[in-house]
């Protein structure tokens, strides 16, 4: 489709491109329409009351573009152990997957969205799990890995994900890894060592770090989509990760202590202009209107 003229008489039916509503909806040229279908008040943007034709549809498009932000769940951090003298503790969680750019939509068109919970925290001596996965369209930002439990003795490796989870150290000599980060989405996480300390979670903005007593997680990354700047994808060292920000879990410190649960991830949806979509939390600022999914829905443009 191309947007309707901005100019001129514009037609009900016919097939000339750019000055039918019919052809601009992608219906047949020669098919009935009428003003008060529910697709061509969407076009015109009137939901309700008189349309005035032509000028109402002058400059008009069935498709638009609009901004998408996508974070997945964050990684649960894992357990510290109940050994005694132990100074390793459980690996921080992966925070979720962190995608952002733009595409078109079709008025009238339904879109899936789902929105990735965070992975629980482990137990004393337990790994912790991946957070869940969100999507819209054909777009999966993966949940974050989780971070890796410590048993006091041997080390373990992070899980893998949006962003990786830390690994987790033990008395045994070696280096034990943190999960691998997915490429364009996040980073991996930190190692954990003999030699003392774990991994801290992987973050959208860096790595995990390694070898940590405590925090060292990877950075998020700062988005202005809602109007407002904040900070996605991130791992919040020893605590649990915020409720729709995709971040990482603390990791478990101490004799027996578990692991933090994630944080859930979000979907962020914006378009110029006035509301034209339904679905979300819908907000305005700055000349967009937003749809904020905190939990799984529908878009329909």
């Amino acid at each position: 489709m191309m947007a309707l003229n901005g100019s001129g008489p514009i037609s009900l039916g016919g097939s000339t491109a750019g000055q039918s509503i019919a052809v601009e909806l992608g219906l047949s040229p020669t098919g009935s329409i009428s003003l008060n279908q529910a697709n061509v008040r969407t076009l015109a943007g009137k939901p309700s009351g008189a349309i005035t034709m032509p000028t109402d549809f002058w400059g008009k498009a069935n498709a638009y573009t609009i901004e998408y932000l996508v974070v997945g769940g964050g990684g649960g951090g894992g357990g510290d152990s109940t050994y005694v003298g132990g100074f390793w503790g459980g690996g921080a969680g992966g925070a979720g997957g962190y995608l952002t750019s733009s595409t078109t939509v079709t008025s009238g068109t339904g879109y899936g969205v789902t929105i990735g919970a965070g992975g629980g925290g482990g137990g004393t001596s337990g790994n912790g799990a991946n957070g869940g996965n969100s999507s819209f369209i054909a777009l999966t930002a993966l949940g974050g890995g989780y971070g890796a439990g410590s048993d006091g003795t041997s080390g373990r490796t992070g899980g893998s994900g949006g962003s990786g989870g830390g690994g987790s150290g033990g008395q045994a000599f070696g280096i034990y890894p943190g999960g691998t980060g997915t490429g364009g989405q996040g980073n991996n996480g930190g190692n954990a060592a003999s030699t003392g300390g774990s991994g801290g979670g992987g973050g959208a903005g860096s790595a995990g770090a390694n070898e940590v007593t405590f925090g060292g997680g990877g950075s998020g990354v700062s988005n202005f989509i809602t109007g407002a700047t904040l900070a996605y994808g991130g791992d919040v060292g020893g605590g649990a990760g915020p409720a729709n920000t995709g971040a990482g879990g603390g990791a478990g410190r101490g004799n027996g202590t578990g692991g933090q649960p994630g944080g859930s991830g979000v979907v962020i949806l914006r378009y110029a202009g006035a509301q034209r979509g339904t679905g979300g939390i819908v907000t305005s600022a700055g000349g967009y209107t937003i749809h904020t999914f905190t939990g799984s829905g529908t878009f329909t443009a």
